[in-house]
């Protein structure tokens, strides 16, 4: 998939896209959100710089507001510059992937026990936008209105996150019961009640989300991805972004190959990386995609998330520990999941 010089060289381009404060944009001049600049960091870590992942969690525990989010988007990482003021739920959530990942990387409990809080106020925004029936409403507008509707993809991650923060609170032994309930109870929604969130079944990441942040798993995982893999795969190229253009992408190619290592199909996930090589480029880095009806590279942009999705699905395959754990799943707390009635959307 990679060689380690390669890979090095990936990790490398990523560092060089880093803020002195810590701040990892797309690339510089174009904006952060707090998803990706999180995604970065865990590739940071993957590749061994534990050193600039710290500083990039640092970024976000100065700069978190007083409710505990963030704003989806900051000009060039600059905290003072806010091009979005909206809060998106998962973007903010995404911080105890991140943290949990770092400290098991590093065993650092001295990381761990400075960005609790950090991750407890995150945790307590999103949970705020909690649905009765379990999906967790997708942004928060500037003006402090709820946004209507939850997205299938965006409460994926925000399970997983939740699963994540769960454990860091375990290891502190400081239960969250409530935090457990919250879980269960979006966990269901995903696995049962597809009805709960918006439709954006055209988009791959609705499709291979709930198995990449391990809502579903097994062979129920399995089936689930080959349900939709003629729709969006092509073959020898990636994944569509959208079903119905002729477009693949990077991000989206590497996020499926993590999701079938997830799910237990390792040689398929080797199979996708292995294909997005052409989106390579020589500083290491990977052009965001490619219009295959073209044959052409577009947009003309090569972004540190596209990299670390790549970095994280290679440190998946070959056993990084804190990788498997995040991902893999097998021992993150699954919540409370009730067996009553289901409550309505």
């Amino acid at each position: 998939m990679l060689t380690a010089e390669q890979a090095a060289r990936t990790a490398a381009a990523i560092a060089g896209l880093q803020r002195a404060d810590g701040a990892i944009p797309w690339f510089r001049g174009h904006h952060l959100d707090p998803w990706d600049h999180i995604e970065a960091a865990m590739a940071l870590d993957a590749a061994g710089d534990h050193g600039r992942a710290a500083a990039a969690y640092d970024w976000l525990a100065r700069h978190q507001l007083p409710d505990g989010s963030w704003y989806a988007g900051y000009a060039d990482g600059d905290a003072a510059r806010p091009t979005d003021r909206g809060k998106e739920t998962n973007f903010c959530a995404y911080v105890a992937v991140g943290v949990l990942h770092h400290y098991l990387a590093t065993g650092d409990e001295e990381f761990r026990d400075r960005m609790w809080p950090v991750v407890y106020a995150a945790v307590e925004f999103v949970l705020a936008l909690q649905h009765p029936g379990g999906a967790i409403g997708w942004r928060r507008d500037a003006d402090g209105t709820p946004a209507e509707g939850a997205l299938l993809t965006g409460c994926s991650s925000i399970h997983q996150a939740l699963r994540c923060a769960l454990a860091l609170a375990e290891r502190r032994e400081d239960p969250q019961p409530d935090w457990e309930l919250a879980t269960g109870r979006l966990g269901h929604a995903l696995r049962r009640h597809p009805g709960h969130f918006l439709d954006k079944s055209a988009y791959s990441m609705d499709w291979y989300y709930p198995v990449l942040a391990g809502a579903l798993r097994g062979p129920r995982a399995l089936a689930h991805l080959d349900a939709r893999w003629a729709e969006f795969v092509v073959d020898g190229l990636g994944v569509r972004c959208v079903s119905t253009n002729p477009w693949v992408t990077g991000g989206e190619s590497a996020e499926l190959a993590l999701a079938l290592w997830a799910a237990g199909d390792s040689e398929r996930a080797a199979r996708v990386l292995r294909w997005i090589g052409h989106l390579r480029a020589p500083d290491g880095l990977y052009w965001t995609g490619y219009v295959y009806a073209d044959r052409t590279i577009w947009p003309r942009e090569r972004t540190a998330w596209t990299a670390g999705s790549v970095l994280l699905a290679v440190a998946a395959l070959t056993g990084e520990p804190a990788t498997d754990a995040v991902f893999g799943g097998a021992g993150l707390p699954r919540g409370l999941e009730s067996g009553g009635c289901c409550e309505p959307a």
